[in-house]
């Protein structure tokens, strides 16, 4: 399999919304290093919107994020999209590719939803062969995002798996990349208890393609909700030190889905996460 092209160590990005086309049209060069899709918003779109899509893609390098691939679904692959898929990725010379380690669909179709695995070595099965599988029709690696879920499933007898476990037994199985949502880890260890420090030390540092960071809502002490509504928070920030500490420098994407601020705002966060990547690098350097 051919090795893709990979980013700058600290490259600093954003998630492409429509809302944000405009700004991004007038900005400048160095306002942003790459930008991040969800292929299925953008495949087919022509018109005037395309054009926009277009203009700002040729741009900037673009990371695609996908939605509906379900690897831990119980159907069948959707080989016809796959291959749309590939021709979209190939297009506009997609830098890198990442999916969710988590089901969007049941026997009937999509959920339009992104459901928990169970932390199981069945689970480890089934999704190993399918990222196995997307890989070779895509003839790329896959990098898959640790999620954020609110409830565990029945993971069932002897099988059972911690979910740091889960994870890398997947990846090293399926020899797979990691997007390392680093908002996730935060929103994970506060509702379900754990320590988030000492996951993400457990994460295999080599396969991490990139990261994301985040806001979340803090419905209470002990519950966080995933929205990607709100600015970073500080305990994602530090957690966010403690990533580039672990892997080293690796491009970094700044999520926002809705109540986006002023553009000016969204660069001033992202340029948070831009001082972060140059003081350990600067670190790096000294030592």
């Amino acid at each position: 399999m051919a090795a893709a092209p990979v980013l700058a160590p600290d490259a600093v990005g954003l998630g492409l919304r429509r809302a944000l086309l405009g700004p991004l049209r007038a900005a400048s060069q160095d306002a942003v290093d790459f930008l991040e899709v969800a292929p299925e918003n953008w495949m087919g779109v022509g018109g005037a919107l395309g054009d926009a899509f277009a203009e700002v893609t040729a741009r900037w390098p673009l990371v695609c994020h996908g939605l509906s691939l379900s690897l831990g679904g119980p159907g069948e692959l959707d080989r016809t999209f796959l291959l749309r898929l590939r021709r979209f990725l190939d297009t506009h010379r997609c830098v890198l590719y990442s999916e969710h380690l988590s089901a969007c669909s049941d026997a009937q179709g999509q959920l339009y939803d992104l459901m928990p695995l169970p932390f199981n070595r069945a689970a480890v099965e089934h999704v190993v062969g399918r990222i196995r599988d997307v890989q070779d029709v895509l003839g790329r690696r896959l990098a898959v995002e640790n999620v954020s879920y609110s409830a565990t499933l029945d993971a069932g007898g002897d099988g059972a798996l911690r979910e740091i476990d889960f994870v890398n037994e997947v990846v090293e199985r399926a020899d797979c990349d990691l997007l390392l949502d680093v908002n996730n880890i935060v929103v994970n260890a506060t509702n379900h208890g754990y320590d988030a420090r000492g996951f993400l030390r457990a994460l295999p540092a080599s396969r991490v393609a990139y990261l994301h960071v985040a806001g979340h809502h803090d419905e209470a002490d002990d519950l966080k909700i995933d929205t990607h509504g709100a600015a970073v928070s500080d305990p994602v920030w530090a957690l966010l030190d403690e990533a580039y500490a672990h892997c080293g420098p690796r491009p970094t994407l700044l999520e926002r889905d809705f109540n986006l601020p002023p553009f000016d705002e969204l660069l001033g966060e992202l340029d948070g996460v831009r001082t972060r990547l140059r003081r350990d690098i600067a670190q790096r350097d000294a030592a």
